[in-house]
């Protein structure tokens, strides 16, 4: 009887018939929600191995302050997981140690007043009383995982907390990696030119090529990063960038901040020996009463940006700069600069300027399936 109701084999084909505006949108639609509802999952799936990680730090730290284990105990825990999860990995003995050293890394406040309470006896020192109200208020045992730290990987925490030097810098590096989605490659390469202790500000050398109280205007109107995510989509060029800013300059003024005042992009400058120069854009600051020269970079900074810039600084000294204007001043905008090599290659310039990142965050790739199928796999593990 089931037999008599089998279809018999056939090849299917996509029909010509079932096509329209009506239904490319709903295969789009089902498509994209899909590929979100995965990536939701892959998100939960980290969030709770994160969880797992904070428990583990949380309980191995417990123990360890209560028994006399030796180096040998990351070793033999590493084994016995392993053991019983032969196929899970993060079990390694190295893993295990970043766990704690991550738990504690977030708690070491907590941790230190622990010590404080044990050394001093309550009463016996006055201005502890609000130390160990705090400390019993806050139990280690109660902390939980801030929920913000299941939306980066594991990879990403390692080394914010490795590199960082207090839990105030860690938080902003994870705060601005879930802001800027950065891969790995990225982060590193922030925490590299200490965004951290540099957000806010260009680096400039105007206090040694300005006059007081010039310079310290000019170094508060300058900053650092950028914002220029209004673009959207890739920029694969430099010329791209530029173009996108000249095509939305009303936002790119925003963001400047007040006073710019756009006078142009691609001036040619023609030499009397025939060679051409041409800076990318070109501003006006009602302010600080001067033109500025920007130029823009979708790499690292490198000390040869310097010497150009200053060349482009001393034209518009040259030839558009008025009696009773301010110098000029050049402002380059990369993508990411190293504090050290920025100050050494204002020691050959004779122009003020600065250097300033930004931020520009590409237009998001939704994984394929079979990345969030090995994201899962890799994540994913048993508790009991």
């Amino acid at each position: 009887m089931a037999n008599e109701h089998k279809r018999p084999p056939k090849f299917i084909d996509r029909s010509p018939s079932v096509a329209g505006q009506d239904y490319s949108r709903l295969l789009h639609e089902l498509k994209e929600n899909y590929r979100k509802a995965q990536i939701k999952a892959a998100v939960r799936i980290n969030s709770d191995l994160l969880e797992y990680y904070w428990y583990m730090g949380r309980q191995i730290s417990s123990l360890q302050a209560k028994s006399k284990w030796g180096s040998a105990f990351f070793d033999t825990l590493s084994l016995d997981l392993k053991a019983e999860f032969p196929n899970q990995s993060g079990f390694s003995s190295a893993n295990i140690r970043y766990i704690v050293r991550w738990y504690n890394f977030y708690n070491q406040d907590v941790t230190i007043l622990q010590q404080v309470v044990e050394e001093f006896k309550e009463g016996e020192k006055p201005n502890l009383q609000q130390s160990v109200a705090e400390i019993r208020q806050r139990s280690v045992d109660e902390l939980e995982m801030p929920t913000d730290f299941g939306l980066i990987p594991w990879g990403h925490h390692i080394a914010i907390f490795t590199k960082a030097k207090s839990v105030s810098e860690a938080l902003f590096y994870i705060e601005k990696t879930i802001e800027a989605n950065w891969s790995r490659p990225e982060l590193n390469e922030k925490i590299k030119e200490d965004l951290f202790r540099n957000h806010g500000k260009a680096i400039t050398n105007f206090e040694d090529k300005l006059p007081a109280p010039y310079s310290r205007l000019a170094d508060s109107i300058f900053k650092s990063p950028y914002n220029l995510e209004f673009i959207g989509g890739d920029i694969e060029n430099e010329r791209q960038l530029e173009d996108a800013l000249a095509k939305d300059i009303t936002r790119f003024l925003l963001e400047l901040g007040n006073g710019f005042a756009y006078v142009g992009r691609q001036m040619q400058l023609q030499m009397p020996g025939g060679q051409t120069f041409i800076p990318d854009m070109v501003f006006y600051h009602t302010r600080l009463k001067c033109y500025v020269v920007i130029e823009l970079k979708l790499g690292a900074f490198i000390p040869e940006y310097a010497g150009k810039l200053n060349f482009y600084i001393s034209a518009l000294d040259e030839l558009l700069k008025q009696d009773d204007d301010n110098p000029s001043i050049g402002l380059l905008i990369c993508r990411s600069r190293d504090n050290a090599v920025v100050e050494w290659a204002f020691r050959g310039t004779s122009q003020p300027m600065g250097v300033a990142a930004f931020e520009h965050k590409a237009a998001e790739l939704l994984p394929t399936a079979e990345q969030l199928q090995k994201i899962i796999e890799t994540y994913h593990y048993k508790m009991k």
